[in-house]
């Protein structure tokens, strides 16, 4: 005798019975969707440490940060720098790797519009991420007084050809490059899809912040949707209409929508997670945007 189907058989079962086992077995498979679709953006194997080495009270040497991360849970790190710390990439690299630490990105700042050749201390930068043979991704930004006393287009045209110095200096090494939203003209999503449009390469992204986009708040879905198909990074911060700048996430009541919405548009890139603060030990600032993260996706 042939065994029957499940169909077949769950005619045996009244149909209210059978009725509520499949409203159970539904919800089960939605949560699990859910679940899935979270951890995949917010696992702590994508979420990366940002803004964490200026902004550490502690001073941490690149031993003790990495050991932090460690502790924490972080596999990722984007690297910040003031000068003094250019010299330290080379060890920063070379303890992450130790660690088995990811150096996601590196940030790099352009505020001198008359300069034609990249400054000495990006050369820098440059070197020591090659000599490790690490592969990373550059978060490129400008001051609002590179674009000062150009028209719309000349604006873009620039940016481009700045953009395309850095893209075609780490290629060669495997490097990538992000448009970061650092706030004034260049931050807008808009510009940066213009302006990547502009430079004739599919292989520049963009890294977008939510503690530079305040006042985008209420246009977050329309942005989000015009950045995707270059959208590399997310970085997180609790988000109030009239700020303050840095808050905690969490503790705003605007992020969770916008997590939300990020959450349903299928981004799959990576989420940071700030130490943006100062005066604080960087460790429990990343532990608070942790906890409150975890708070804000229990409520989703």
């Amino acid at each position: 005798m042939h065994k029957l189907s499940w169909f077949n058989r769950r005619k045996s079962l009244p149909f209210p019975l059978f009725a509520i086992f499949l409203l159970i077995l539904s919800s089960c498979t939605g949560g699990t969707d859910k679940a899935n679709r979270t951890d995949d953006i917010f696992s702590m194997d994508n979420l990366v440490a940002w803004c964490i080495v200026p902004f550490d009270a502690m001073e941490r040497s690149p031993e003790e940060r990495a050991e932090m991360l460690d502790g924490l849970g972080f596999r990722r790190m984007a690297w910040d720098w003031r000068m003094e710390h250019i010299d330290m990439l080379s060890r920063e690299i070379s303890v992450l790797q130790k660690h088995d630490i990811e150096l996601t990105a590196v940030w790099i700042w352009l505020d001198n519009p008359d300069r034609d050749e990249l400054p000495p201390h990006l050369e820098r930068i440059f070197d020591a991420v090659e000599r490790s043979g690490t592969q990373t991704t550059y978060w490129v930004s400008f001051s609002d007084n590179y674009f000062e006393g150009f028209g719309e287009e000349e604006k873009v045209l620039k940016a481009a050809r700045s953009v395309l110095q850095v893209h075609d200096r780490v290629r060669n090494s495997g490097g990538k490059i992000a448009l970061y939203n650092h706030m004034g003209w260049f931050g807008e999503p808009e510009n940066q899809v213009r302006i990547i449009e502009s430079t004739g390469r599919d292989s520049i992204g963009i890294v977008y912040n939510f503690h530079h986009a305040h006042h985008h708040a209420d246009d977050f879905p329309r942005l989000l949707d015009i950045m995707m198909p270059y959208l590399y990074t997310v970085n997180l911060n609790g988000m109030r209409r009239d700020g303050p700048k840095i808050l905690d996430i969490g503790k705003g009541d605007l992020e969770g929508w916008m997590i939300k919405t990020l959450m349903d548009s299928g981004f799959d890139g990576t989420v940071g997670i700030l130490g943006h603060t100062d005066g604080e030990d960087i460790r429990e600032v990343l532990k608070r945007n942790l906890g409150g993260l975890h708070m804000v996706l229990d409520r989703l």
